[in-house]
């Protein structure tokens, strides 16, 4: 059985994350692992499922995920498929559900994909290896929502063993057939 994880990234916490749920699942699928940048001509139908992953970065998801979207989406609401999103604000447990996090929220409810099932990931904050421009407006939100503001830290934020979870989950989950 073969399965598709396509990921957008900012940093790498979301390629890292893909990679680890490929890894999750390599006893049961033969997992490809694609960034969404070069997967304008994946056929989908080549895989029993489909996970698509993408990271927040001043609260947009890259441009690239609803272009593919909207490219694919009759292939993926016709087969097992689901989302992960990647945002520090989910660096705080209230905040880690489709239902709490805005911008997951607001996603779901914005596409005509309906993944059957949805994860929200904490990412990972890496001051140093930010441009300058990024490295200040970073601190500065951190700074208003009460994180790590110290620009000589890189703090990983995900919780591995939600990300090991919902790989087991995403890995079950199967085409069912509504009458």
């Amino acid at each position: 059985m073969k399965a598709l994880v396509l990921y957008s990234t900012r940093d790498g916490q979301t390629h890292a994350i893909a990679s680890y749920i490929a890894n999750c699942m390599k006893e049961k699928y033969e997992c490809d692992v694609i960034d969404l940048l070069h997967a304008q001509h994946v056929t989908l139908s080549r895989y029993d499922k489909v996970l698509v992953g993408a990271s927040i970065r001043y609260g947009h998801f890259n441009a690239v995920l609803d272009k593919f979207v909207k490219q694919n989406i009759q292939q993926l609401n016709s087969m097992p498929s689901a989302f992960f999103a990647v945002n520090l604000t989910a660096r705080k447990p209230e905040k880690r559900t489709p239902q709490t996090n805005s911008y997951v929220r607001k996603f779901l409810l914005g596409t005509p994909w309906k993944p059957a099932m949805c994860g929200v990931f904490a990412g990972a904050l890496r001051y140093p290896r930010y441009r300058w421009v990024d490295k200040v407006m970073i601190q500065l939100i951190m700074r208003m929502t009460g994180g790590e503001t110290d620009t000589s830290k890189e703090v990983e934020y995900t919780d591995w063993e939600q990300v090991k979870k919902f790989a087991e989950d995403f890995g079950k989950l199967s085409y069912k057939k509504t009458l």
